[in-house]
């Protein structure tokens, strides 16, 4: 692919991711970041591939960045679902002595 091709792909992903995740109503977020922690898991993968097929360490370095943050990405999110998930069970009551 020539570098306009892939600039315009990147652009156009930039600007659909925007407007579906800005048109989510706060009451379906704690779903979706289930489903978007699944695709972080798939962008972690792909970037370990990108990495393994590297050929100078331009591309190396910039790999590396890409699974650092995808990490950091993914499991931030299941932190975030586990906090939106402990809000709904049910509080334990203090035992009477």
């Amino acid at each position: 692919m020539d570098a306009l091709a892939v600039v315009t792909i990147f652009t156009l992903a930039v600007f659909v991711g925007f407007e579906v995740v800005s048109k989510v109503s706060s009451t379906l977020h704690t779903p979706l970041m289930s489903g978007a922690n699944a695709i972080h898991g798939v962008i972690l993968v792909g970037a370990i591939i990108v990495a393994d097929h590297s050929e100078n360490n331009l591309e190396l370095g910039l790999s590396l960045v890409a699974i650092v943050l995808a990490t950091i990405n993914m499991v931030g999110g299941f932190v975030v679902t586990d906090r939106m998930l402990e809000m709904f069970k049910p509080k334990k009551q203090e035992e009477k002595k």
